[in-house]
């Protein structure tokens, strides 16, 4: 089933010969950090296999929200959020942001308590968010019927539109001077005297001094060919999105449904129960390191033996760069979304706010998102490789935190004081026994 509609990219027809950077992947994430690079009068090529913001970068749900994150995030996001603040003006485009706020109910007390005690991770940073009662609920949502415990609100977080931002952020990265090259998949990192020297697309090689692989699902696939093992698995999540609705402006959410208000009057709903992932030989593999990550979310994953995505993904055989690589054999991952999941959301936010039950489904998705143990992402030079970095495994965080993602990874690339310690997010954290685990869920 296709994702939402994207704009037209046209590609540029032209393979450069030399570069300074080389991005792989033309996501949110990838696309933000060519930017960064271009604007700082650098030489880059985006290689994409697919389309521009063809997979997780458009299907994901829209938020931008500090709330909830990770507290190794959470520096990183408040950065973001200023460069969200200002990324229309910056790309001279409509990306659909807007500060609309966020609310998290809490139907138990356990939750109730972990909420509260996260708003300790943002002292000190003077951002209007913080808990309310059932009153505060009430006044916010005067239509919300179920009954909750308390919640998590924060005016600090925003939303934008998935489908515009990644091409719009690309095409301002064009403006700049950066190519990007559409329906290129890279096939291999090239070395010379123990550096990174180039990549070889399908259309040709390409010199460069460093290369950024930020290929989402993708990355773990492209690494482990290289030579490397970076600890990824995959989950799905199955999302929908309605017909125009009158309703609540914010961003609203439990533990069985989330809700974002679309710029076109629409909502589009999910929830983190919806998400799935895949039983593989890749998964038992890396499960002892997964394993504190699936204790913490095990009531929202459901596993599945279809192993339509994991089987494009997952590490196998090896390739050369004379080979056809799989990144040309899947263009772009389209998983199927869960009926079941769709329906049982639908089901629970109606009981909720029963406005929502005039509701008129017009698109159903699903996207397959990048997880690392730790729900934390990777933005790190890789060991023993010179002039190869990473960024990916944002475990769902990507859209939202990709501006400063996108600025911390040209940090890193050029040498420049970064935008926010980068440690908690360095690759070297997999091997050197540090044994990470996550702090908050994907």
């Amino acid at each position: 089933m296709p994702g939402p509609p994207l704009p037209e990219f046209p590609h540029d027809d032209t393979l450069p010969e030399r570069v300074d950077v080389v991005v792989i992947g033309g996501g949110v994430i990838g696309s933000c950090t060519a930017l960064e690079l271009t604007e700082r009068g650098l030489k880059v090529a985006l290689c994409e296999k697919g389309r521009i913001a063809g997979e997780q970068s458009s299907r994901n749900w829209g938020w931008v929200r500090l709330s909830k994150r990770d507290p190794r995030e959470v520096p990183l996001m408040v950065e973001s959020i200023r460069l969200w603040d200002g990324l229309a003006r910056r790309t001279n485009a409509d990306v659909g942001y807007v500060r609309c706020g966020t609310a998290f109910f809490c139907e138990t007390d356990e939750i109730l308590d972990s909420y509260t005690h996260w708003v300790d991770n943002i002292d000190g940073y003077q951002i209007d968010a913080g808990m309310v009662g059932p009153d505060g609920i009430a006044e916010r949502f005067p239509d919300l019927e179920k009954k909750y415990k308390g919640a998590l609100v924060s005016s600090f977080d925003g939303k934008a539109e998935p489908q515009k931002a990644g091409p719009a952020i690309a095409a301002a990265a064009r403006a700049k001077d950066a190519k990007i090259l559409t329906d290129c998949a890279v096939r291999t990192i090239e070395n010379e005297g123990g550096k990174v020297s180039g990549v070889v697309t399908e259309r040709g090689p390409i010199a460069c001094d460093a290369v950024v692989v930020a290929g989402g699902a993708w990355t773990r696939k492209l690494l482990w060919n290289e030579g490397h093992d970076l600890p990824q698995l995959t989950v799905t999540n199955s999302v929908m999105r309605t017909a125009p609705l009158d309703g609540p402006t914010g961003s609203f959410a439990d533990s069985t449904y989330a809700v974002r208000r679309r710029d076109d009057g629409g909502y589009t709903i999910s929830s983190l129960a919806a998400n799935a992932f895949d039983l593989t030989v890749d998964t038992v593999r890396l499960m002892r390191q997964f394993l504190p990550a699936l204790a913490m979310q095990w009531r929202n994953l459901r596993p599945e033996f279809k192993h339509t995505v994991s089987r494009a993904t997952r590490p196998g055989r090896s390739w050369t760069s004379k080979d056809v690589s799989p990144f040309e054999n899947a263009r772009v991952l389209d998983p199927t979304p869960s009926e079941a999941d769709l329906t049982r959301i639908m089901r629970k936010l109606t009981a909720a706010y029963p406005e929502f039950g005039k509701a008129q489904i017009v698109q159903k998705w699903a996207g397959t998102i990048d997880v690392t143990p730790d729900a934390v992402p990777v933005m790190s030079e890789v060991d023993g490789r010179p002039g190869l970095f990473v960024a990916t495994g944002f475990s769902g965080h990507g859209f939202g935190i990709s501006p400063g993602a996108g600025k911390l990874m040209a940090d890193i690339v050029t040498g420049a004081d970064p935008l926010v310690d980068p440690t908690p997010f360095r690759w070297a954290r997999f091997h050197d026994g540090t044994r990470p685990k996550p702090m908050a869920g994907v």
